[in-house]
């Protein structure tokens, strides 16, 4: 999916971010970027839509473990994503609903076919913007 300049200036409208670096290409067209950053929950909400391959059902995040921003995104962008299920829990008292821990990765200008990460020295490969670790609520 291609980050278009008017999609995101919308999109962090709707989560009331008022973060300067989202808004302000005055003060970010001379910072270390030379342009405005994208950046939270819009690039977490476009790799969750993306990575659903089969977790279409995960209907509600009940916990974030962890995540890290990883490299910056731009407007003109395209995102790539996928997910991994790191674990499977019961929850107490349910029949109807589990937890699943999930990794979601996401790239920039980077195709995920082959499940992108880290290089054999654990540092992240070029393009990573995003590795988040959080349990989702599955109907059984």
């Amino acid at each position: 999916m291609t980050v278009e300049e008017a999609e995101h200036q919308m999109a962090t409208r709707l989560y009331q971010n008022t973060a300067k670096v989202h808004f302000n290409q005055h003060t970010e067209g001379q910072g270390r970027f030379g342009k405005r950053l994208i950046y939270g929950g819009h690039v977490i909400s476009l790799a969750r839509a993306l990575s659903f391959n089969g977790l279409g059902n995960a209907f509600h995040i009940a916990a974030i473990n962890g995540g890290r921003h990883v490299a910056p995104l731009f407007a003109g962008d395209t995102v790539f994503a996928w997910s991994e299920i790191l674990d499977t829990a019961e929850l107490e008292g349910r029949t109807d609903v589990g937890a699943l821990r999930l990794r979601l990765v996401a790239t920039k200008n980077r195709p995920c076919a082959d499940h992108p990460l880290k290089s054999s020295d654990g540092k992240y490969l070029d393009n990573m913007i995003l590795d988040f670790d959080y349990w989702a609520l599955m109907p059984k």
